[in-house]
């Protein structure tokens, strides 16, 4: 879906810090164009986008992958969920894509869980 880009190995897209480019982003290290932050994540501006909106939705808990939250992040998940939607109408879309890639094989390249918010153009099925 998007040139992901990590500053990490690509076997596992995290440093040897434990570290991605998400958590520098988080940090301030890396600068980014926000759309909406608040205590439990960040949505910015994906930079190689995909459509006219393309935007990440990253919480500020270092999750490496979907399949790696637990029960305790269910109220993350859900938040997460709603500040997509609530990005994808501040954008001006009706219609819109979420897509989450849980591990390397689904295309995940940035090992800190994040939600893609694509939309603008009609988007063809199946991805990929």
């Amino acid at each position: 879906m998007s040139s992901e880009s990590s500053a990490a190995p690509a076997a596992s897209g995290v440093s040897a810090s434990g570290d991605t480019i998400f958590g520098r982003i988080l940090r301030g290290e890396i600068p980014c164009d926000a759309v909406h932050s608040d205590e439990l994540c960040l949505a910015f501006r994906d930079v190689a986008p995909q459509a006219p909106v393309h935007v990440l939705v990253i919480p500020r808990e270092p999750i490496a992958q979907l399949s790696e939250a637990t029960a305790e992040h269910q109220a993350l998940l859900g938040h997460l969920l709603l500040v997509a939607a609530q990005v994808a109408r501040q954008e001006g879309l009706n219609s819109w894509r979420t897509v989450i890639n849980s591990g390397a094989e689904a295309g995940q390249t940035v090992f800190h869980l994040h939600v893609h918010v694509i939309g603008g153009r009609p988007l063809a099925w199946p991805p990929g």
